[in-house]
């Protein structure tokens, strides 16, 4: 398992499959922030709030110079159903070898009902315009968590 991502180093480049028929390289982005967010699964109740919650202010990230990227290890068809269901305007990206989530330290044991199980743990990125990481946010609470990327955006 890698070391986990520190805030301060440049984000780890990647490229993914995305919703909306082109794949996704982060280092396309440069000039410009992203607030890079980690979750576990599509149509949960957490991660279906979070999604909702960047696109109920994905005006106001945009207006602060951000582009949103979700990431999760759900296949690019679940992605785009649950994209076009909840109206995202922003990609969702697939990492379903778990790879770019074990890049950046998100892979990680959970406790799932009193299981031990490998999963997504909710993280958050924001990348400035040269690549570098300036904020984390780990094991996020979903309410109010939007608001809060954007006031760290600001």
């Amino acid at each position: 398992m890698p070391e986990q991502v520190q805030e301060g180093q440049t984000a780890p480049d990647f490229t993914l499959p995305a919703t909306g028929g082109s794949p996704v390289t982060l280092s396309q982005y440069l000039g410009q922030k992203v607030v890079l967010y980690f979750y576990a699964k599509d149509n949960t109740a957490g991660c279906t709030d979070e999604a909702r919650g960047f696109r109920e202010l994905s005006a106001a990230i945009t207006a602060a110079g951000a582009v949103i990227l979700g990431i999760s290890g759900d296949p690019l068809a679940v992605h785009e159903k649950f994209s076009a269901k909840h109206e995202l305007p922003f990609p969702l990206l697939s990492d379903t070898d778990r790879l770019v989530s074990q890049l950046y330290g998100v892979f990680k044991e959970k406790n799932m009902y009193g299981k031990k199980v490998m999963g997504i743990e909710r993280s958050t990125f924001i990348i400035n315009e040269q690549g570098i990481i300036i904020r984390i946010f780990r094991k996020v609470k979903v309410a109010g968590h939007a608001q809060a990327v954007l006031t760290a955006l600001k």
